[in-house]
């Protein structure tokens, strides 16, 4: 969970650099407000849901994939003498 929440948080961070860049101007902070405009509302809202939940999607697995790997380990053998 932590993983997943952190990886998010990088990535919306992420975004709002490369929209910055992009559009010369910070994106909108309410998409809702009736003053910025629709496209850019929807744009943002759209742009971030899909790589928030393509990111957190991506870190879950890697996580469980490692969780998974390491307990597929054969344990130690033990000599009972």
């Amino acid at each position: 969970m932590v993983t997943a929440t952190s990886t998010a948080f990088l990535a919306r961070k992420a975004l709002i650099a490369a929209w910055t860049k992009a559009t010369g101007k910070r994106p909108p902070t309410n998409p809702e407000d009736p003053e910025e405009t629709l496209v850019e509302a929807l744009g943002w809202s759209v742009l971030v849901g899909i790589t928030v939940a393509v990111v957190r999607v991506l870190a879950i697995r890697a996580v469980s994939r490692k969780a998974i790997s390491s307990t597929d380990r054969e344990p130690a053998s033990t000599a009972d003498g």
